[in-house]
């Protein structure tokens, strides 16, 4: 679930892996095995991308449905 929450959240920010990979500073191909599942995401790039896009961990990884961070 998480590598579809990955996708989803990257096809909505209109980037492509590429774009995304750039920004995180990452070759595209490391990125492209987190979002394929290929590759476990590490702790701190899961929460590299959580504060990007705005969510909670917990929204990443599929704990809830809920973007929002609670506060």
């Amino acid at each position: 679930m998480v590598y579809e929450r990955l996708r989803d959240l990257r096809e909505d920010a209109d980037l492509s892996q590429q774009k995304l990979a750039e920004k995180l500073y990452m070759h595209r191909t490391t990125y492209v095995r987190y979002e394929s599942g290929e590759r476990e995401l590490p702790l701190n790039i899961a929460i590299l991308l959580a504060d990007f896009y705005g969510v909670s961990l917990d929204f990443l990884a599929g704990r809830t449905n809920r973007k929002e961070i609670n506060k």
